[in-house]
């Protein structure tokens, strides 16, 4: 084998090694968007419990849940407050 053959033959082998390499490495980010994909679901679902829970039980919480939605309560009340701020200031710049 001359020299020409056995670089003709390296540079296949090298070759194929990257494109394997770059097959595996589409296929772990393939695979981290789809582990993504269902960690996005269950956060958008643990919300949703979230919400459902406040909405149904928040005016008198399991103790679990109370400090939760006391917490929850607070900030709703925080943001009417601020919203109010936010219309005053408006109505009194025009």
């Amino acid at each position: 084998m001359d020299f020409f053959e056995k670089l003709g033959e390296t540079v296949a082998v090298k070759g194929r090694e990257v494109a394997d390499k770059a097959r595996e490495t589409a296929e772990i980010v393939n695979l981290k968007s789809q582990i993504a994909t269902c960690e996005e679901v269950i956060k958008k679902n643990y919300t949703e419990i979230g919400k459902l829970y406040y909405e149904q039980y928040g005016e008198s919480p399991d103790a679990l849940f109370e400090k939760q939605c006391k917490a929850i309560g607070n900030a709703r009340n925080g943001v009417k407050e601020l919203q109010k701020k936010v219309e005053e200031k408006k109505s009194h710049g025009h």
